[in-house]
């Protein structure tokens, strides 16, 4: 009897279907996966005891805490740390995938290096550190004794007031160069909104967990804003059913992110308008007097039309708004419809704690400060700052100063030496650093006015909003110093390599998280040991100063970095109490809503310091809610929604000032 074509299909059918109900497959696949397993090129760890490190995360400014497991020697797990105030047991993804950074050979550089191919190529050499430190520093002297100190650039993307970029301002100092930036952040943003309109030069503090309305211009809530591990433990805050609280969640984004498609409410406003619909909301709330009247009439400025000293007439914040950004005219600039915006306005301004939050993305680059400060009026109509839940003002981190040195004459030259990126002039007052400005001057001199550029923490080729214009810069300068761990694109166009540890190997501190609302400091502590010839990148400076010699060396009298870091944590310890434990049943936010604290556990500096390298923190969750009388620091000493510091900067600037 033959086969027949059916007799086939369902011997085949059969026969897989029968494979299926066998444990034959799944067998074969988990012998198979062992079986791997065993083979010599596959990495397993070792066997051994395990322990856990605990540290705290430097891999983006939200300093969370995280315990590293180990078996023996070697890291094979990052999680959150439940003892820590910042993020509660939370880690982001990036914190967890940490251990790629640390083990990837491939990605790493594994000591000193020196270019041996063409720039940008990628081909180097290792080196010794004292053959790359003497290369470097003999570089730098030649440019000091020909008198041109100010030929030697540095880009520093450290954190604002760290003791790193203190240290790396110090030396470019020290040597007579004023040519010292830094990759500007949403922080330098941050900064200038707080001096024009508060006058402070503190961090901006979102007190999120204790307000009941977020309104978010396109902070990337759920993609790594703020600190990223104490965002999202707030998020399941905000929708807390059981404890009978529940924020309300608006997010203001032309982009379909995945904060706005989780949002309570998404408002997708055409790309760039988001100043204008703060306005328009801002009009709304005018019209029908939902503002707290005694914030606005007794501690701001220019909200009402006023005259100036010299008899000038300048329009006010509320004429502006009601004259130019009516629902109507901002529906035709923004597409949304202006019932929307008449409604949304009231629900924010009805809000117990409402809070606008401002910059866009996780807020790795500068924003527009019309943007900022055109959000953050609506956190002032709604009076609003420095109230539970919403906008804390504070002054900056009671760090101690590094002590002054002198600048001999050599370096007293060269610091007479304009800016080439020309920030802090009268044409950018309150630019910190342009980096894109030393790109130009680079690129249109015949030769370039850079002879050595210094970068540290920073990848200027691929973060630059313009890279391609830095790229074409960085190919000009004859000599390229990249201090990265990292093999990434501004270091692959370097002449030589002083590597970085990574988080996980050095000592490190943490400033402020941004947008925390209440003065932090962490200290990360190696989870291993090095596992290449590289340095922790302050303690590169200190030696780079010392092989420079008299009189730069006499400016850096720190034998380590860590010396440096315990130098300036003595001022935690002299400005008061902190803490340097957490017990995770009372959060930070919650003692710092009930406006007590508990007494420290130390009785001294080294008990203090001893406690930090333990903990990794000391913080301060206390303030002092309201006291608009004496808050503000501006000329006015209000808040002030007309700036009188752009105003005198215009004045100044027309004058054709050469001051600063």
């Amino acid at each position: 009897m033959g086969m027949t074509r059916r007799d086939f299909v369902k011997l085949v059918v059969g026969g897989v279907a029968g494979l299926h109900v066998t444990p034959l497959p799944w067998k074969l696949t988990d012998d198979i996966a062992i079986w791997t397993q065993n083979w010599p090129w596959v990495p397993v760890p070792s066997e051994g005891a395990f322990s856990e490190e605990k540290s705290v995360c430097t891999l983006c400014p939200g300093g969370c805490g995280i315990k590293v497991r180990k078996v023996d020697d070697r890291a094979i797990k990052i999680e959150g740390r439940t003892d820590f105030p910042i993020n509660p047991g939370g880690i982001c993804p990036v914190g967890m995938g940490g251990l790629q950074l640390l083990y990837d050979k491939d990605l790493r550089f594994t000591s000193p290096m020196k270019r041996v191919g063409p720039r940008g190529s990628g081909d180097f050499a290792p080196i010794s550190w004292t053959d790359a430190l003497n290369i470097l520093a003999n570089r730098i002297k030649k440019l000091r004794l020909d008198g041109s100190p100010q030929k030697l650039a540095a880009i520093d993307g450290n954190r604002l007031g760290s003791t790193l970029s203190q240290l790396i301002s110090r030396l470019m100092r020290a040597v007579g160069s004023p040519n010292y930036l830094r990759c500007t952040t949403v922080e330098d943003s941050y900064w200038i909104l707080n001096t024009l309109m508060q006058g402070n030069e503190g961090p901006v503090a979102f007190d999120l967990e204790n307000s009941d309305f977020i309104l978010s211009f396109g902070c990337g809530l759920l993609e790594g804003w703020g600190a990223p591990g104490r965002v999202l433990n707030a998020w399941g805050l905000w929708h807390e059913q059981n404890a009978g609280r529940k924020t309300k969640i608006v997010q203001i984004e032309s982009r379909a992110s995945n904060t706005a498609s989780k949002a309570d409410q998404w408002v997708a406003v055409r790309p760039g308008t988001e100043p204008a619909f703060a306005l328009g909301l801002a009009h709304v709330i005018i019209k029908e007097v939902l503002y707290d009247k005694e914030f606005v009439e007794n501690h701001t400025f220019g909200f009402s039309d006023w005259t100036s000293s010299n008899g000038r007439q300048h329009m006010g914040f509320k004429t502006l708004v009601m004259q130019k950004y009516s629902p109507s005219k901002v529906a035709s600039l923004t597409g949304i419809d202006p019932g929307l915006i008449e409604k949304l306005a009231r629900q924010f301004a009805r809000a117990r704690s409402p809070i606008a939050i401002f910059g866009r993305g996780k807020g790795l680059l500068n924003g527009s400060i019309y943007e900022f400060m055109a959000v953050h009026s609506l956190n002032a109509l709604v009076g609003n700052i420095n109230m539970p839940g919403g906008v804390l003002v504070y002054d900056p981190l009671p760090l101690n100063k590094l002590p002054d040195f002198e600048a001999d004459p050599i370096a007293e030259s060269g610091l007479g030496n304009p800016r080439l990126d020309q920030a802090d002039t009268k044409q950018y007052p309150f630019a910190a650093s342009l980096v894109s400005n030393l790109a130009h001057a680079i690129l249109e001199a015949t030769n370039s006015p850079i002879d050595t550029l210094l970068v540290f923490g920073a990848n200027p080729v691929f973060t630059e909003p313009d890279g391609g214009l830095f790229y074409r810069a960085i190919k000009k300068i004859p000599f390229v110093v990249s201090f990265s761990p990292f093999r990434d694109e501004t270091a692959q166009m370097a002449d030589l390599i002083l590597p970085d540890h990574t988080y996980l190997e050095k000592t490190d501190e943490i400033i402020w998280p941004l947008t925390l609302q209440y003065p932090f400091y962490g200290l990360s502590r190696p989870a291993v040991e090095p596992i290449y010839q590289t340095k922790n990148v302050g303690d590169s400076v200190l030696e780079l100063a010392k092989a420079l010699e008299e009189p730069v060396a006499s400016a850096f009298p720190w034998n380590s970095y860590e010396e440096v870091l315990k130098e300036r944590a003595r001022g935690l310890f002299e400005s008061g109490g902190g803490l340097v434990s957490y017990d995770p049943k009372t959060p930070a936010w919650e003692l710092l809503k009930r406006g007590t604290l508990p007494e420290p556990e130390y009785n001294s500096f080294d008990e203090m310091w001893e406690a930090i390298r333990s903990s990794g923190m000391w913080y301060r969750p206390s303030h002092r809610f309201k006291s608009w009388a004496k808050l503000f620091k501006t000329p006015t000493g209000k808040f002030e929604f007309f700036s009188t510091q752009i105003q005198l900067a215009i004045e100044e600037y027309a004058q054709g000032s050469d001051n600063p």
